[in-house]
């Protein structure tokens, strides 16, 4: 049973810290007294907005009579700098906050069989997925682990945070290439908005088998827009099992989702240039879209503070030389490219960030050329141009009619939600293992 929930239409400052200072009463209670050495959890800086960053500062001035460090669950992202930790987690000092290495900071710890993947997938990947997980959390001793995450519509796992933080944010490169091109294959749009998706299905299934052992618990975050269409944090789920995180998602399921009866024609969604820069997270604005923009219709990405592709050499490489175009091709080249047979993480974000020609995708990025967007099968658009056009000052949430009588659905902020036809979200293909999974192979 979760330990406890705070919800309302947008929780104060003074309510979170309660939570916080709550937390950790519990943690003392359940999982121990003395607290002397305390790892905080959070996500990165794209996932700045949430708060998360707020609250992992309210953990540490909370604990100030023991030792706590801090690992951003960065996955395969570029690590924070001073600056960014700074901006991110405050007065958090810098030599308490360490990079997670997803190459060279991880150890194997299990592997979570091919047949259950299989049979999770419903056969559309059938290998099995390595457990490589951080060394500084599986082998120094902690009396308390803290989760400290945003639960959202996710590309990958259906809705972002619980155990993705340690399956993907403190990940290996083999877990994290062999279950994103799972997800992949199996079909973003399969993914997107279910409670447990086949992939979360066989995390659940290795964190009760593996990681049980850990002294941990999860504090989720689910966040709406008010009555002024501005973030505000909407809920606080607390507790240390599966069902802390599905009512953190049941809830962002009902507030994070926005359902059409039609398809729409043109939407324009706005990636802040503080937590974006590479098409490798800003494309959430494709993912996250995707499932409501009519065939034919286009999706403009207004992103200044793109400027490169991949976040790492060889993945800017591989998207430059391969470009989003569309899953067959893709996974036809895979079957015989040895640098994308090298990185299949960097060949699932191929497939994600496709339209696969169903609708025009234009990017205008603040620091890449027309030429270098086109090579990867986007059209280009003027940054500076279409901040005039589409004013974020101007601008509301959801439809506008511009001067010239253009109708465009305007997002600012897609990573915080997903926006689909209702067609779309009631389509057979897309299964929800929230009722359990019960594979023949034994925990």
């Amino acid at each position: 049973m979760p330990w406890f929930a705070v919800e309302g239409e947008a929780l104060t400052q003074e309510q979170i810290q309660g939570a916080v200072d709550r937390l950790l009463d519990e943690a003392r209670k359940r999982i121990n007294k003395d607290l002397k050495r305390v790892l905080l959890l959070p996500p990165d800086l794209t996932r700045a907005h949430s708060g998360a960053g707020k609250i992992t500062e309210m953990l540490y001035k909370a604990l100030p009579d023991a030792h706590v460090e801090v690992i951003p669950t960065l996955g395969q992202h570029i690590p924070h700098t001073e600056a960014e930790n700074k901006w991110m987690f405050g007065s958090i000092p810098n030599d308490r906050i360490f990079a997670h290495d997803w190459r060279n900071g991880c150890r194997r710890v299990s592997v979570i069989p091919a047949e259950l993947v299989r049979d999770t997938t419903d056969g559309a990947a059938d290998w099995e997925i390595p457990v490589d997980l951080n060394t500084k959390l599986m082998d120094e001793q902690w009396d308390l682990i803290v989760n400290v995450g945003h639960v959202v519509p996710h590309e990958v796992l259906g809705f972002a945070n619980h155990n993705k933080n340690y399956f993907i944010g403190l990940g290996g490169k083999d877990t994290i290439c062999a279950s994103h091109i799972a997800a992949a294959v199996y079909g973003i749009e399969n993914n997107l908005g279910c409670l447990v998706t086949p992939l979360r299905a066989a995390f659940n299934w290795s964190e009760e088998r593996d990681l049980s052992h850990l002294p941990d618990v999860y504090l989720q975050i689910v966040m709406h827009r008010d009555a002024e269409n501005k973030l505000v944090t909407s809920g606080i789920f607390v507790g240390d099992d599966l069902e802390t995180y599905l009512q953190a998602a049941r809830k962002s399921r009902e507030q994070n989702i926005t359902v059409f009866d039609k398809p729409i024609k043109k939407v324009v969604a706005v990636m802040q240039a503080d937590e974006f820069r590479a098409t490798w997270v800003a494309n959430k604005a494709v993912y996250r879209t995707r499932m409501a923009i009519a065939d034919g219709g286009e999706l403009l990405i207004i992103a200044p503070g793109v400027e490169r592709f991949g976040e790492q050499p060889e993945v800017d490489a591989l998207i430059r030389k391969y470009g989003y175009k569309g899953t067959p091709r893709t996974l036809e080249l895979y079957k015989t490219e040895v640098d994308m047979q090298a990185i299949p993480h960097g060949v699932a974000h191929l497939i994600h960030g496709s339209s696969e020609g169903r609708f025009t995708i234009t990017y205008a990025p603040g620091h890449l050329s027309k030429e270098e967007i086109e090579q990867v099968g986007y059209q280009y658009a003027n940054c500076e141009e279409m901040q005039k056009r589409y004013n974020p000052a101007v601008m509301k949430e959801g439809w506008n009619t511009m001067p010239d009588g253009e109708e465009v659905f305007y997002i600012s902020t897609p990573s915080a939600g997903l926006w689909a036809t209702q067609a779309k979200l009631d389509d057979p293909s897309r299964k929800d293992l929230s009722g359990g999974f019960r594979s023949y192979i034994p925990i």
